[in-house]
């Protein structure tokens, strides 16, 4: 058994021959990534797996690639967890799922499918204690249900509720809704299937989250300003024909979770709902719980997504497939999230820990067009009398790219962190914004501010350990 990390993923990004290439949002030098899968809190470690394939940047044969921390800022690379077995449940890949810790022996459930026409079923491996090394036996916990109104299913999520363990996939029906279906899982290896139990004809659900297939369901409990904490439910929003463009994004739902007087099994029962990322390069996020019910100041869940290339959306400038080959990497994870509640809205802001990532303050209290190297931290703050918009502008002249603007009220503060070509706008009381840009060379990044807007700008460095 491997128990020493490959390499600091972040030490090598340093070196990367490509300058697009992110540095401070740890991956493997080479290969597609999407999905983070299995993100856990296990053993004094954080563990984030991913799909991937390291032979290529293209999403074929995808496995579960894995980093982990014990302060979310050294990252370690570690060899591939999950591989497709030739003639198992899993031969066409390792999809999305989860890692849970199953009487302390820790636990993946994810999405096998056994060729590329087939129907995925949920997978069981089990792992050592450090998440290294795994053991993969093919045992299949859930099958397609037998219901003919179930035409697709995919992506488990384990959650707990009043002391028992739940689990959910997200669905098409053949009526062209999106839904969930609920597993009770009192025995990890054998899921006991409860039936649909939400749907797009909510209509909450219709208005916030629209999809033909509810992707990467999530449900976490998180701290609310009420003083009490509330449930809240992620989905991605998929559609045919989306192709890694995910038009509808991610949304969610805010609501309560309750027990069914009669079925003993849990009710959820959305009360709100909006997008959880405003930008067009965002999908595909897992949420690990870290604690329920917690309203001080620990993270009761942190959040991660998925940032990938793409030809080029809202007049930003895209790589194309050939240039994707030639870099020979592709997609990136955001940095973690924090989660609350506010009111009806959703509240997303940086996770405390990416903080140590300042390095040398190379401007204070600046005004009006201020610029940023390519890997900055930007505090933006609006006085009593700020009102405009906050401009990330790429480049000059003709060939410049606005890659963000957004208004900036009085009192509110943005912080932007760009780290090569991935950009992620966390506003004060908001969710965040991910985008995607790549700087030409000898391009360079300006922030223009508004009148009563200052900015202080930090340069990106790697803290020692």
């Amino acid at each position: 058994m491997t128990d020493l990390a490959l390499s600091s993923s972040l030490a090598m990004a340093a070196t990367h021959p490509d300058p697009a290439f992110p540095r401070f949002h740890p991956r493997p030098a080479q290969g597609w990534i999407n999905d983070p899968n299995g993100v856990s809190y296990i053993n004094g470690r954080y563990h984030v797996f991913f799909q991937y394939n390291p032979s290529s940047a293209r999403h074929t044969q995808i496995q579960w690639g894995h980093v982990s921390s014990a302060d979310l800022v050294h990252w370690d690379e570690h060899p591939v967890a999950l591989v497709p077995q030739e003639g198992g449940p899993d031969s066409a890949g390792c999809w999305t799922g989860v890692v849970t810790s199953d009487d302390g022996v820790p636990t993946a459930a994810y999405s096998g499918i056994r060729d590329y026409d087939g129907h995925s079923q949920v997978v069981i491996a089990r792992g050592s204690s450090d998440l290294v090394s795994w053991e993969q036996d093919g045992h299949v916990a859930a099958s397609m249900p037998e219901d003919p109104l179930v035409t697709a299913v995919r992506d488990p999520f384990i959650f707990r509720f009043n002391g028992a363990r739940y689990a959910m996939q997200g669905a098409g029906l053949a009526d062209g809704r999106a839904a969930l279906l609920l597993y009770s899982v009192s025995d990890m290896d054998h899921w006991d299937y409860k039936g649909i139990w939400l749907t797009t004809a909510n209509p909450i659900a219709a208005k916030h989250t629209p999809a033909e297939i509810w992707e990467c369901p999530q449900l976490v409990e998180v701290p609310s300003n009420s003083g009490e904490s509330t449930w809240v439910m992620m989905f991605s929003l998929w559609l045919s024909g989306d192709d890694h463009e995910h038009a509808n994004g991610v949304g969610h739902l805010i609501g309560s979770l309750s027990l069914d007087p009669d079925s003993g099994l849990p009710v959820f029962a959305p009360v709100a709902g909006g997008k959880s990322d405003l930008g067009r390069d965002f999908y595909a996020p897992q949420i690990t719980q870290l604690s329920h019910g917690s309203t001080d100041a620990a993270p009761a869940a942190l959040l991660w997504g998925w940032a990938n290339e793409g030809p080029g959306r809202d007049g930003r400038r895209g790589r194309t497939q050939e240039e994707i080959d030639d870099a020979g990497w592709s997609g990136v994870l955001t940095h973690p999230r924090v989660l609350s509640v506010v009111g009806d809205a959703l509240v997303v802001a940086p996770a405390p820990e990416v903080s140590a990532y300042r390095g040398a303050l190379v401007a204070t209290g600046a005004a009006g067009s201020v610029a940023v190297p390519g890997f900055a931290e930007v505090l933006v703050r609006g006085s009593g009398n700020a009102s405009g918009a906050v401009s990330l502008v790429l480049g000059s002249d003709a060939e410049a790219q606005v890659v963000y603007s957004g208004s900036l009220d009085a009192d509110e503060e943005l912080r932007i962190f760009i780290d090569a070509s991935l950009v992620e706008v966390y506003r004060s009381g908001s969710v965040a914004t991910t985008l995607r840009a790549y700087p030409a060379p000898g391009e360079t990044w300006t922030l223009a501010l508004p009148d009563g807007a200052t900015a202080d700008v930090w340069e990106l460095s790697l803290p020692a350990e």
